[in-house]
Parts: C-alpha cells; sequence; structure tokens
C-alpha cells in the first residue's frame, strides 16, 4: 500500500477530477491563518458530486492515506491546510441549491457555495441565511459548517448549528449517512448533526446540508456608529446594551491599532473622533425604540454618536467592519485569534489585551462581536520561510487564551481549534473530556486518515 498506488487508483477513478499540478498543489499549504505546511500535498481532488467524495475516501481508506477535507480555503486556523504525502478533497465545485422551500422555510444546498450567493439567491424570494460570516462574499456553507461560524449577526440569530437541520456525510470508509431531518423538530437517537458541525472535517465530509431559512426581516434597519476616547469606554457602553435587554441584529466594537489599519486601508481618518469606535445595529418590530435606547446609553457612557435608518449609510458603516481583515493583511502576515467571554466580561478582556500587548512590546489590533463577547486579537508579524507564528507571538496568544478561560470563556468561539490551538485545547477541555473526544473520532475514523493532526 503506498502514497503512488493511491494516486494511480485515484486517477484511473476519477480521472481529471485529480490534479498533481504543482501551482494547484501549493495553493493547499495554507489559508487565511497565515500557517503554511512545510511541503505541498501528494494531490487535489476536485469532487463535483457525492460519487466522487466517496471513492475518494474509498481509497484512501484502502490505502491509508490521510485525507484533508477543503472547501475555499478562507479558514483561520489552519484546519484546512495540506502538507506531504496527504490528499486534497475540495468539494468547492460541488456549489449547487439543490431546493429552496418557501413553505418549509428550508433550503438544501451541496458544501460548495458561497455565503453571499446562497444570499443573494434567496433574496428574491423573500428568505436568507442566517449565518453572516465577515468573510461571507468569499466562504462556503460547508467551511461554516465545517467550524460552526458565527459573524456580525449571530448575538440575534444564532450561529451555524441553529441554522443547520440535517446532513448528508461520507465517512473515512466512504459510506454515506443522512444525519437529521427536514422537520423542526426532531429527537430521535443521539444528534450526530450537531456532532458533525463544527468537528472541522476530523469526523466525516459534508456533502449536503439542510438548512433553517427566515423571512426577511421587515422594517427599517438602525445603524449607530459612535466614537469613544478608549476602548474601555465602548465595550462598558457596550455590555450595558445587552444588559439593558436589547437585542441588536450586530454589535461590533473596534480600538484603536484597529481604526487606525482600517483608515488607512479606506483612505479615510477613523481614529479623528476617538480611540475606539461601536457599531450597532437594530432590525425587526422594536427595533426603532432599540435603536434610541442603545444611542442613549451610549452618549451616557461618553460616546459621540450618530443614528441613521438609510440603507446606504448604514451599509457603509458596515463596510468599515468588513475592512479589519483585509487592512491588516496588507500590513504583513496576521494570526487572527478567536476568543469569547460572557459578555459583561469584555471590559475585563480588553484591558487584558492591552496589558499582554504592553508586556510584550507589541500593538494588539482588536475587533469585538459585542453582542455575543467574542473577540478577535491580531498579531501582524513577518513571516519566515518555515511559515510558523513567532514564538514571542505565541506567548502572548498564551496568555491572552489563559485570560479568556479565568473570565469563564473559551479559546475559540467560530474559527475552531485547526493546527493553531490544539495545544490549548486540554486547558478548556479537561483531560477525561478530552479522551472521550479523542475516542469519538476513532469510532467515525478508525484509521485516523480524516484531517490528521488538526484539533487533537
Amino acid at each position: 500500500m503506498t502514497a503512488a498506488g493511491a494516486l494511480a487508483a485515484l486517477t484511473a477513478a476519477l480521472g481529471d477530477a485529480v490534479s498533481v499540478d504543482q501551482a494547484t498543489l501549493e495553493s493547499t499549504r495554507e489559508d487565511k491563518s497565515g500557517h503554511r505546511s512545510q511541503s505541498a500535498p501528494l494531490a487535489v481532488v476536485t469532487a463535483r458530486s457525492v460519487g466522487d467524495v466517496q471513492a475518494t475516501l474509498r481509497i484512501a481508506s484502502e490505502f491509508g492515506v490521510p485525507v484533508v477535507p477543503r472547501g475555499a480555503g478562507t479558514g483561520l486556523a489552519g484546519g484546512a491546510i495540506a502538507g506531504a504525502g496527504e490528499i486534497v478533497l475540495s468539494t468547492l465545485a460541488m456549489d449547487r441549491i439543490l431546493e429552496v422551500s418557501a413553505d418549509d422555510e428550508l433550503a438544501v444546498v451541496e458544501p460548495g457555495i458561497l455565503n453571499g450567493a446562497f444570499n443573494a439567491a434567496l433574496e428574491p424570494l423573500g428568505l436568507w441565511f442566517a449565518p453572516d460570516p465577515a468573510s461571507k462574499a468569499i466562504s462556503t456553507v460547508g467551511g461554516n459548517i465545517a467550524t460552526n461560524a458565527g459573524g456580525l449577526l449571530c448575538a440575534k440569530y444564532g450561529v451555524t448549528r441553529e441554522a443547520v437541520l440535517g446532513l448528508k456525510v461520507v465517512l473515512a470508509d466512504g459510506r454515506l449517512l443522512e444525519l437529521g431531518h427536514r422537520s423542526v423538530k426532531g429527537v430521535t437517537g443521539l444528534d450526530l448533526t450537531a456532532l458533525m458541525i463544527g468537528s472541522e472535517g476530523t469526523l466525516g465530509v459534508v456533502v449536503e446540508a439542510t438548512v433553517k431559512l427566515r423571512r426577511l426581516v421587515p422594517g427599517p434597519v438602525s445603524t449607530i456608529g459612535a466614537h469613544f476616547a478608549d476602548v474601555a469606554a465602548a465595550a462598558a457602553a457596550s455590555a450595558a446594551i445587552t444588559a439593558a435587554g436589547v437585542h441588536p441584529a450586530a454589535m461590533e466594537l473596534l480600538d484603536a491599532p484597529s481604526l487606525g489599519a482600517i483608515g488607512t486601508h479606506l483612505g479615510i481618518d477613523l481614529v479623528g473622533r476617538g480611540n475606539a469606535w461601536l457599531l450597532v445595529q437594530t432590525d425587526g418590530a422594536g427595533g426603532s425604540s432599540e435603536a434610541e435606547t442603545a444611542l442613549a446609553i451610549v452618549r451616557s457612557h461618553g460616546g459621540d454618536a450618530e443614528l441613521t435608518t438609510d440603507q446606504e449609510e448604514g451599509e457603509r458603516l458596515l463596510a468599515i467592519r468588513r475592512a479589519f481583515h483585509p487592512s491588516l493583511e496588507t500590513l504583513g502576515t496576521v494570526l487572527i485569534e478567536d476568543i469569547a467571554v460572557p459578555r459583561s466580561a469584555l471590559p475585563r478582556m480588553f484591558e487584558a489585551i492591552a496589558r499582554i500587548g504592553e508586556s510584550y512590546g507589541m500593538s494588539i489590533p482588536t475587533v469585538a462581536h459585542a453582542g455575543d463577547g467574542n473577540l478577535h486579537p491580531n498579531f501582524v508579524y513577518e513571516a519566515g520561510e518555515d511559515g510558523e507564528v513567532p514564538e514571542r507571538v505565541w506567548n502572548a496568544a498564551s496568555e491572552l487564551f489563559t485570560t479568556a478561560l479565568a473570565l469563564g470563556g473559551t479559546l475559540t468561539g467560530e474559527h475552531g481549534v485547526g493546527i493553531l490551538k490544539k495545544r490549548w485545547l486540554g486547558d478548556e477541555l479537561g483531560t477525561d473530556q478530552l479522551e472521550l473526544q479523542k475516542q469519538i473520532k476513532s469510532v467515525f475514523d478508525p484509521r485516523g486518515i480524516l484531517n490528521p493532526g488538526k484539533v487533537f
């Protein structure tokens, strides 16, 4: 059983779906995490059907060759990075909408469809898919499922797990599982659908998803852009908004380094009115009233704020937030971290980030989904030839993780564990739970060929 034998069998079975083109192989050595594998994989299989996925996994299982499932490669934890001797199984070409049922408020889609394209197709039908990653123009629904992605709107409308009813998943040996249901309710047996969501390609390969849709929210959308003297005041205001019972559709907080980078990238001055910025957006029947409440709270915390119900202006303000990651990428290699804490702990977490940055002599630009306590501290550095994150950066990040856990939070709110966070997994889960999760992995993938070296 050799890698060469596996490659020959794959080529015989799938023909031109199998590529060993050097540029194609090289493109799968990295994602948006800043991490790069030591060497290129064996081959890339571009699956066009469920049958292609099954054939790939049957052959890989027979020859004992590892398989790395991959979508658009926009992940931020190194979960879809491939290296020597591995087969990349791409589902990006499986991008069809198979069904939309307005009556049942659901759709059946293939994993490669982009979030933005999916919602563009749904909008004329008066429907939308709620998970809203900042990368929605380039990220796939399959990738959302693999990492249980969140985004700007999840504080009100939920993360990916809350939007998935059922899945079709191919196991490591090529068997096809149909999980979940089309009904709103369903509690038969153990919830293997939920188990697959966020499993990062370690348990199986998602080839189809039945997802919940929502009706487009009627009425005006109110958007507040508020400048603060410092990030502590902005974080206190965001915590006060949620404590008051307001449920913003989006509430995003950016610190001074973030505003500086975005302003330079967009060619606008974002720090002239303050060193922190809070964006609050409300919608729905009570949205206007909630916006007025939020505006009063913001101003009571020292915010220099404006409220608009103009859709174009609201989108312009959201575009500032969405420019965060692209702006940092212009400065160097970026390690985009992903911690979450209880919303009331946001001010203390921001204080800790500032303290840690000062201690290590580095700037840590941070943006937060303040509506749900999810923070993204970012480290910008010069990447070496080996693609490794500098140890000094990891030491600072480790302190961030420890602080988040001490505040009752988590290592990752939406990006996943991948390669980058697995060394800290036991700190959050504990020995017994970590061992149990490894045992679950071995039940689904007894030969250990699915995304080896990721998560565990």
